[in-house]
């Protein structure tokens, strides 16, 4: 129990004022604005680890093999360096969720679409909420069941556009941001020609947030994504104070 004197401070961790810690994987590429990897994008502070060894492929199309252990501990290492929530900037971590969750004792929130349930239910019953993400053909049941995700939701990948998945998942120190972008939003209107009930975009993709605008430009429905969640897990590890909004209106 705390002592209830604002004069009083307490301390036992190192860093303070930053409450999520994101999980990085050991990647080179750009992180444009947008991009969870470029601290710039988030209006509140974060802690960053990279989990050394963990590159774009061996997550995404080797299915993470070997890799818990390491999260875990760089996890661990974030929580005691301050974080109160732990995230991470791949969706196909969903499959680590529990183990993770588990391990810190902290709440985790390894994945965006972690968001699918919550998001269909927001819709008319006669829409559907459709999953846009970096790798189809390795996108797999046990990653959607991890994140209780139903099979049945759409989902369509990036990886035959022009380069957007080539550049992420073979991790190249240089990006074509606008033939990323046309990757996307092609990528966008084929779920939707594929999903005419489409009432949501859920971008599985921590990297395909700088484009999010551009697909609720094209498609005209919602999009929601890492970023969108992990406003959402903020909020609730450091609530607003509104006590002494409260306080002064009383004057």
């Amino acid at each position: 129990m705390t002592d209830n004197n604002p004069n009083i401070q307490y301390g036992g961790k190192s860093l303070f004022g930053a409450s999520v810690g994101i999980l990085m994987l050991d990647a080179r590429f750009p992180r444009i604005p947008g991009d969870m990897g470029n601290a710039m994008t988030w209006p509140f502070p974060v802690h960053y680890k990279i989990v050394r060894g963990a590159s774009p492929d061996r997550v995404v199309r080797q299915q993470a093999e070997g890799l818990l252990g390491p999260f875990i501990d760089a996890a661990r290492e974030l929580v005691a360096d301050g974080a109160d929530g732990i995230t991470t900037n791949c969706g196909f971590l969903s499959l680590f969720q529990d183990d993770i969750a588990a391990a810190v004792g902290v709440p985790v929130a390894t994945s965006s679409l972690m968001q699918v349930n919550m998001i269909q239910s927001l819709l008319p019953p006669a829409k559907k909420v459709g999953i846009l993400t970096v790798s189809a053909e390795t996108l797999t049941e046990a990653h959607l069941k991890a994140a209780n995700v139903p099979l049945e939701t759409p989902v369509f990948g990036t990886e035959n556009g022009r380069g957007f998945s080539r550049f992420i998942l073979n991790n190249e120190e240089s990006m074509d941001v606008g033939a990323a972008r046309a990757d996307i939003i092609d990528a966008a209107r084929e779920l939707a020609a594929t999903c005419p009930d489409l009432g949501a975009v859920l971008l599985e993709c921590t990297n395909m947030v700088p484009y999010a605008a551009d697909i609720r430009r094209e498609l005209g429905v919602p999009v929601f994504s890492i970023y969108t969640f992990i406003l959402w897990f903020q909020a609730a590890l450091i609530p607003r104070a509104f006590e002494s909004t409260i306080l002064d209106s009383r004057r």
